[in-house]
């Protein structure tokens, strides 16, 4: 895996990945940025989300459980000194479908944080990680 970053002025930075996909990053005002892209830290919090999300979808679409949405809003601290790390992250998921138990959505998102989401336990190196979550049932009653 490899990617690229550019400077493109002032505060600005185009991100080029591997994979052929670019994305803007922007420092934040207090250091010159205009607020016109995502900072660096929200990349990584993005990608985290991006990262486990995919994971509780997967596991559950194996499962044959019925989701047809999910949301993850992740809520971080971060270290008062440099460097400012990520000191606690909550998530949480929204996840929808039909007939989905409780149990089944803590099960995948339980394999999702200490198996196959790198960039959680990643991140779970410098932070405490806590999660929970909403179902929201789309079963249509007749």
């Amino acid at each position: 895996m490899e990617c690229t970053v550019k400077w493109v002025g002032e505060a600005k930075f185009l991100a080029e990945t591997g994979s052929g996909h670019s994305v803007v990053m922007e420092g934040a005002g207090d250091l010159g940025g205009k607020n016109q892209a995502p900072r660096p830290m929200e990349m990584i919090l993005l990608g985290a989300g991006g990262c486990t999300a995919y994971d509780v979808v997967l596991i559950l679409k194996r499962g044959r459980h019925a989701v047809d949405g999910c949301e993850v809003k992740l809520t971080a601290e971060r270290a008062e000194a440099d460097p400012k790390v990520f000191t606690k992250i909550h998530y949480h998921y929204t996840v929808s479908g039909r007939n989905l138990k409780p149990e089944t959505v803590e099960r995948a998102i339980k394999l999702s944080a200490d198996k196959y989401c790198s960039a959680s336990i990643m991140l779970g190196k410098t932070a405490e990680i806590t999660h929970d979550f909403t179902i929201v049932d789309t079963t249509i009653s007749a």
